[in-house]
């Protein structure tokens, strides 16, 4: 056998090998991360949010608003008095399951809004008063206010 037939071989091995061990530490992530989510929400929050690809969670210190936050990761929308109030963008610094996306949601709103709410960046539709104390830059129909 070759030397350069023995080294693609190896490399092959190699390459099959990482793949494998790649997928199963993914895969093993993202189980642990719906287990972690059906354990934080009800079953009918369960079912709405894989039924219908989001999950309203109640504000808890104003009776009137919701955040409505997607299944997979992306904007959630602020809803009060059955008006978009606002559109608030909160990412992890790395990257997490999507199941984890929605449980760190959920527990962040549930367990100190104030906070949840001065860490996302707002993008707040033209004609609401709701105005943090960030910059203000004008996108379009929205604005987008930055936090420091």
């Amino acid at each position: 056998m070759k030397v350069d037939t023995l080294i693609y071989v190896l490399l092959g091995i190699i390459v099959c090998v990482s793949l494998v061990l790649f997928w199963w530490f993914n895969s093993s992530a993202e189980r642990r991360a719906r287990q972690l989510l059906r354990a934080v929400l009800t079953e009918e929050q369960y079912h709405h949010l894989f039924r219908w690809g989001y999950l309203d969670i109640p504000s808890p210190s104003h009776p009137q608003r919701f955040y409505r936050v997607p299944r997979d990761p992306g904007i959630v929308h602020v809803i009060e008095d059955g008006r978009l109030q606002a559109n608030l963008c909160l990412q992890p610094y790395d990257k997490v399951p999507d199941a984890d996306f929605v449980a760190i949601h959920k527990l962040m709103i549930e367990a100190d809004e104030q906070t949840y709410l001065l860490k996302a960046n707002r993008i707040v539709p033209i004609g609401t008063t709701a105005f943090n104390d960030g910059d203000m830059v004008e996108l379009g129909r929205f604005f987008m206010m930055y936090h420091h």
